[in-house]
């Protein structure tokens, strides 16, 4: 059995975020689909979906973190070429990735305690971003 939903979020520039998880076990339980996997795809190169325990000090680690290997401010070769100052956004993209798979198991997403599904804007624009949630099994 396959069950699809899609859902748009409006989110800041630069690290605006969205916690996923509540629309991602209503996926899941709306499916019902007991054993497999839920797939999630942010539709875009300038974004990403990732799990992390939903609180600012994380957030604000995170954010850090991205801004230390890909800053914001850097020189990058894809500003040179497209002048549109957001080649830092296509690099955390890529490093933390716009999709994610997630194990079902008893009708329920296999997360930990403090493990939330989180979507990212890293552009330099507040962007709506378009969250694709594949649910796959039996």
């Amino acid at each position: 059995m396959v069950f699809e939903r899609r859902l748009s979020v409006a989110l800041e520039p630069e690290f605006g975020h969205h916690d996923l998880t509540s629309a991602a076990q209503e996926w899941v339980a709306a499916s019902g689909i007991a054993t497999g996997v839920l797939v999630l795809q942010l539709v875009g190169s300038t974004g990403g979906i990732t799990t992390i325990e939903y609180e600012p000090g994380a957030l604000a680690d995170l954010r850090r973190a991205l801004e230390q290997i890909a800053p914001a401010g850097g020189n990058y070769a894809h500003n040179e070429r497209w002048h549109d100052g957001n080649g830092f956004s296509h690099l955390r993209s890529a490093l933390l990735k716009s999709s994610l798979s997630i194990p079902v198991l008893g009708g329920r997403l296999q997360l930990g305690t403090w493990q939330q599904v989180l979507v990212l804007n890293f552009d330099n624009r507040r962007r709506e971003r378009e969250i694709v949630g594949v649910v796959v099994g039996e």
